[in-house]
This record gives C-alpha cells, structure tokens and sequence, in this order.
C-alpha cells in the first residue's frame, strides 16, 4: 500500500473517504460520540469483508461448506451470521429502521463470538441519531474495502482506527486526546523497552496503542507473541470498548478487567507486579481525587498532591513492577522539576533509590491534542551492575518533521538513534559515549548537584560547534568585510527607492 505523505499510513484518497464519513454526522453529535457510531460501523465492514472473502472461497471448494461456522474459527475470522452480514445493511440502507438493523447485527455477532461480548456498541436505533445520515454512512463505507486478506496482511484497519482517533483528538480537543498516543511515540517507548516476553502492563491504555506496538515488535524481531500476557484498564466505558474492539480484530488476547474503571480508585489489577509497563497518563490531571488516597500503599516515596496526578501515575506503576521490571511512560515537562507541594521531595526519594534508568525531553508538537511540553521516563527496578548510581538523560528536542503545520513526527532514524544510544549505555554490548547537546550519562550526585532536576538540557550542554578550520582572525575579517558590503548595498538601495518616491511625488 502506498504510504501517505502525512505518515498516517493511509493513501490520501482512502483518507479523504475515511473524514467524509465522519463528516456525515459530525454537526450532529457531539466528537466524543459520532467517533464511536463510524469506529463501530467500520469495525463491522471489516469482519463482515474478511468473512465474505472466505465465504466465497468456500462456495467455490467443492466439499467444503460457506455456512460452517468451524471454517472461520479455524482462519482467525469472526464468524457473521446472515443478519449481520454487509449486504443485508447495504441493502436496508434507506430504510427507516436501520438503526434497528445495525443493532440487530451487533447483538448477533457477539452472541456468535464470545471475544467480542460487551464490546460492540447497539445504540444506533435511538432516537437522537439521524437516520438518513446514518443511512448514507452505511452507503460510503459500503465503497470502501477494508477487510480483505490483502489489507488485513498490511493492518489497514489498524491504520484507520489510529488515523481517526488521531483526527477526532483534534477534533475534541485534550478531552478527547486523553488517551491517543502517537504512533511514533509509542514505537519509541516500546522500542526502547523490548517487551518480548512476561507481563505487559498499561495502566491507562485508551484504545490498546502500546500493546499492538508490543505486539508488532516482537513479530518484527521473529519472536511469539504467546510469551506476553498483556493487562490493561481504562476509566472510560466508551474508550474501555474501543480498546477491546482494537485488541480483537488483531487476535490479541488481554485483562482488561470485567468493566472500565479508574485506576486510583478502583484498581482492577492489584496483585499484578508486571515485567513491563507502558504508559501515557493524562497529564497534570487535577480532579484525581487524591484526598480521598492519601494513606494507599502505593505511595511508596511520599504522598503525591490532591492538585496534580503525575506523581501518583510514577508511583502507581513503580508498585506494579516486578522485582525486575522496566516501564516507559510519558508525562509533561513540568513533572521533571516540579517542585510543588510533595513533588520534589518524591523525585528526590525516586533518584536516591537508583530507579531512573533514562530521560528523554521530547520535540515540541508531536501531541495532536495538546502543546504542553512532553518527556519520556524510564524506570527500572534492577539496573545492570556497570550502570548502578547512574541515569542516561537525552535531548531529542531538536528531533522531528512537521508533517503539517501543527503535528511533528519521529522518522525512522531518529527513533533508532535514541534507541541505539539508550541500548549502548544499558547493555555494554555497544559503544557509548556522551555527545554534547544529545545526551549524557550522569551520576547521581550530579543529579543531586542540579537539585535532583531531570531535565536533560541540564546534563547534555551545548552541541560541539564544528570547526572549519578557518583561523578566528581571519574568519572575523572575512566576515567584517562582508558586513560592510551588506551596510553599502543597503544604503544604496535606500537611496534608490527614496529616489523614485520623488519622482512618484511622494517627497520626504
């Protein structure tokens, strides 16, 4: 498939089909709510495109029967009953009742795949979605092929759900952005960590971004996907589904927990100590609720403010790391050298105790739903000998192309230059060393030198200017000379334009 310029991994034309049918009932319900009508709806082209291209390879196999429930199982493709099969909705598109009709077939194809009970919305008959649209809807993405083996070898619905969560954080705004993480983003966090086997763990997973990263990786790098075990939990019931729905249609089995659920509050997981974790909290989320937590035994290195939750997401997954475990997480800026209320005085407690492995400070621009300043923590239970007493700070500030006016992107390269650097440092298998202006290797009492600050400009300094060997004195002549040039030429072009002022009449 030919690769969009924007990165979305969409050609431009399929994008352009893909917005319109969101545009049919945009206006008409609210970001948070049309993104769920078209998610669902492209979620049921897909497993109804996937069945139909077996089923006519079974009509046309002699012995071999399309309505054998069996025949799909033993593909990997969901089962779809005749009700909810594509044609019968193209063919009722126009009428009044297919809201009904859509929902009829949601019910029948979880109750024909038991993966899939609880996850598939069946609302679309209420009164307060228009029909007509909801009817067109059906009619666009009736044109669009989505399910075939061809785009299921290439992840085609992989890359239109990031595409629309992408776009509808853009259209919601940091609501509705709260749990999409850019696609380069979370290569680099899984990249770094190498999740190839053991418990992976994502306290906040939105729609399931890091374990299909996980999942990817490891197939890249030719290992089983069997050796993960992946735990998740999502307080929005909504983006709880969605994940579910995003795990499914990969074949990726997960705990989610029974029902969405707020992490703090009602921790679905508190017994897991994971392998892996990976995460992108809300950040500087106010209205955690924190009063109501201030004796949990999560908070192993101080109470974290009522006013902020980052520290409390620090300390929340530090508790569920295995004696071993590593986790990646983003959070803002501020959180490197924040120092109110309890936040120092828990950063502090973290350092001492040798649990940072890596920082890296992030280029601008790379959230679609948010400006705030972005970093990458990297923690780790049990560093390797040669690098104890030790953190590896990166800045990857000037990383990054604009792939429109407001969104930036990691290429390929540089996602390999921090990880390379970060591999290197870690393992002793390759070569470090510190490069001024990219990165530094520090000892804790340097970071307690800068106050226990985190941010890695503090460490890294000044990139090496390179030198082009042209001696100081004359490189300052050469370019005095030059300046006196550029002074004469201005002069004389101010005087020709103050000349032909005059002759237009319009005098000093």
């Amino acid at each position: 498939m030919a690769q969009s310029t924007n990165g979305s991994g969409i050609p431009a034309d399929l994008q352009a089909k893909l917005w319109s049918a969101a545009d049919k009932l945009r206006g008409h319900l609210d970001a948070a709510e049309y993104k769920h009508v078209v998610l669902g709806i492209i979620f049921l082209k897909y497993i109804s495109d996937a069945f139909q291209e077996l089923f006519d390879s079974l009509t046309n196999t002699p012995n071999a029967d399309p309505e054998d429930r069996d025949e799909y199982v033993a593909e990997n493709i969901f089962w779809v009953p005749k009700e909810a099969r594509w044609k019968h909705l193209q063919d009722s598109a126009k009428s009044a009742d297919i809201g009904i009709l859509i929902d009829k077939a949601m019910a029948a194809i979880e109750r024909d795949n038991p993966t899939l009970k609880g996850v598939l919305s069946q609302d679309y008959g209420r009164a307060d979605l228009d029909k007509q649209r909801l009817g067109e809807l059906i009619d666009l993405i009736g044109t669009i092929a989505l399910g075939g083996s061809e785009h299921r070898s290439i992840d085609l619905l992989g890359y239109v759900f990031e595409y629309f969560l992408g776009q509808f954080a853009n259209a919601e705004g940091k609501k509705g952005g709260q749990f999409y993480t850019p696609r380069s983003v979370v290569r680099l966090l899984v990249e770094m960590l190498e999740p190839y086997r053991g418990r992976v763990y994502d306290p906040c997973c939105g729609s399931g971004g890091m374990f299909i990263q996980s999942e990817k990786f490891i197939e890249q790098h030719g290992g089983n996907v069997d050796n993960i075990s992946v735990f998740g939990q999502e307080s929005n019931p909504t983006t709880w589904r969605l994940c579910r729905m995003n795990l499914a249609i990969r074949g990726i089995e997960s705990n989610l927990g029974t029902h969405a659920a707020d992490t703090f509050h009602n921790n679905l997981h508190r017994d897991l100590r994971a392998d892996f974790i990976l995460a992108n909290p809300p950040f500087n989320m106010s209205d955690w609720g924190g009063q109501l937590r201030e004796d949990d035994p999560r908070w192993q290195y101080g109470v974290p403010p009522t006013g902020n939750a980052n520290y409390a997401w620090v300390q929340h997954i530090l508790y569920h790391l295995s004696a071993n475990g590593r986790a990646g997480f983003v959070l803002s800026n501020g959180s490197m050298s924040s120092n109110t209320s309890s936040e120092g005085r828990i950063r502090t407690a973290i350092v001492a105790a040798d649990l940072i492995d890596c920082m890296v400070a992030l280029p601008p621009q790379l959230f679609t739903n948010t400006q705030i300043p972005a970093c990458l923590w990297f923690v780790n239970q049990r560093k390797p000998e040669h690098r104890r007493g030790q953190t590896l700070f990166i800045d990857a500030r000037a990383m990054g192309t604009l792939v429109n006016r407001t969104l930036r992107m990691l290429s390929d390269d540089e996602i390999g230059r921090i990880t390379t650097t970060y591999h290197n440092w870690r393992t002793g298998e390759g070569e470090y060393a510190d490069v001024p202006g990219f990165c530094k290797s520090a000892a804790l009492d340097e970071i307690a030198g800068h106050g226990y600050v985190l941010t890695p400009g503090r460490y890294v300094g000044a990139a090496d200017v390179e030198d082009d060997g042209e001696p100081f004195a004359e490189k300052m002549e050469r370019l005095t000379a030059t300046l006196r040039e550029q002074f004469a030429e201005s002069a004389r072009l101010e005087q020709v334009i103050r000349e032909n002022l005059r002759r237009l009449g319009y005098d000093d």
